[in-house]
């Protein structure tokens, strides 16, 4: 059933009300629709810069979460979202190094912004910095980090070499056949063919539209950035959240129960083959999202305890369906930041006080509103029960 749906009294279940209260405070952590618009003209520029004056053949595109429509606010002071690109040059690997790669793409982009300075423009990079893995230009709410990469001959069309941290190997990936895969994933919601739908009528942009599976994995990365507010070395990547909750989904439409849902399936897609623990990449098999796990034991314990933290947030959700609204707010408010979660309380009252027939969701209600307080982790690890291995 879909969680907007009123039953036959005009009352919405339990499912259904916490299905919109979590789905009201994660949009008000998604990124604002003139802000990404405003990412997406910065990128297209910079691309096209790096595509006229690099060699011929440079191609740039975005990863992650901006690519797969769940980006989450940071909890940080200043709150920037971080959007990835990859700055792919037709390169082979045995023709180039991998800090020649890095080098090469930094000169184009310092030769950028130097461009857009002398031009007056004020809509340009306000910083450029050199990272470890990327190249990071800095604008107001938000900050592109480009990725040199160059074709992996081995997995084409869309497959990818990456240097990692420490520039001394290359890392396989491949975003754009992710997001085709996750993308796949989404559309088991028989919900979200029906929003496009309507959508394409009244001519609404579709990165607007958010499927259960991208609010779900919203919630997730939420909580977790919140758990690891002062550990985030442990913080499991957003790409292995990401992961596994998508091959557990399995097409709900009302939010609160494709998050219990997948929390209980997560466990089981979990691989751990001679001692390593794997959690490939599903458009890249030679990617492994857990490993880390393998070289700091720790890491695996720290995604334990997230884990098993967040089940029992869910878990107690669940036992408050006769308590009352404020025990809902209560348990809320302790699991997730405050101002996202009071906005969309807020904004369920004026719902259920509007008559019969007029009732708003929560979806478009929301509005930017300040980060919550940070929790510290567990350090009380233990391996889940259902983990395999």
């Amino acid at each position: 059933m879909n969680a907007y749906h009123q039953t036959q009294d005009n009352t919405d279940s339990a499912e259904q009300m916490l299905s919109m209260l979590l789905d009201g405070a994660v949009e008000v952590l998604d990124i604002a629709p003139d802000l990404h618009d405003t990412a997406i003209e910065r990128y297209g520029e910079v691309g096209t810069w790096l595509a006229e004056n690099g060699s011929p053949g440079w191609e740039i595109h975005s990863q992650g979460s901006f690519l797969l429509g769940t980006v989450v606010r940071p909890n940080t002071e200043t709150g920037e979202y971080d959007i990835d690109l990859v700055c792919r040059l037709p390169l082979q690997r045995d023709s180039t190094t991998k800090e020649e790669l890095k080098q090469r793409v930094g000169d184009q982009l310092v030769a950028y912004r130097r461009w857009k300075q002398r031009q007056g423009h004020t809509d340009g990079p306000e910083s450029l910095e050199a990272r470890r893995r990327c190249w990071t230009l800095g604008y107001p709410g938000f900050h592109l980090d480009v990725l040199p990469a160059i074709p992996d001959e081995e997995h084409p069309p869309t497959g990818i070499l990456l240097t990692d941290k420490k520039l001394h190997k290359w890392q396989h990936s491949n975003p754009l056949g992710y997001a085709d895969w996750f993308r796949a994933r989404s559309e088991l919601s028989r919900a979200l063919l029906e929003k496009r739908l309507v959508a394409s009528v009244a001519k609404v942009p579709e990165h607007h539209i958010r499927s259960t599976l991208q609010r779900l994995v919203q919630i997730l990365k939420w909580h977790c950035m919140l758990f690891f507010a002062d550990d985030p070395d442990n913080r499991p990547p957003s790409i292995l959240l990401t992961t596994l909750a998508a091959r557990a989904y399995r097409g709900e439409d009302d939010l609160f129960t494709g998050v219990r849902n997948v929390l209980a399936a997560m466990p089981y897609f979990i691989e751990k083959h001679d001692g390593q623990w794997r959690v490939p990449n599903p458009a890249h098999e030679d990617e492994n999202f857990t490993d880390k796990w393998n070289e700091y034991p720790e890491r695996r314990e720290a995604y334990l305890s997230w884990f098993s933290e967040i089940n029992t947030i869910m878990d107690n959700l669940a036992l408050t369906e006769s308590k009352g609204l404020h025990v809902v707010y209560s348990q809320l408010i302790k699991s997730f930041a405050p101002g996202p979660v009071m906005h969309s309380f807020a904004s369920y009252g004026a719902r259920m006080k509007a008559p019969t027939g007029q009732r708003m969701s929560a979806t478009g209600l929301l509005s930017a509103t300040a980060a919550g307080p940070r929790r510290k982790p567990n350090t009380n690890y233990g391996q889940h029960p259902g983990a395999r291995g």
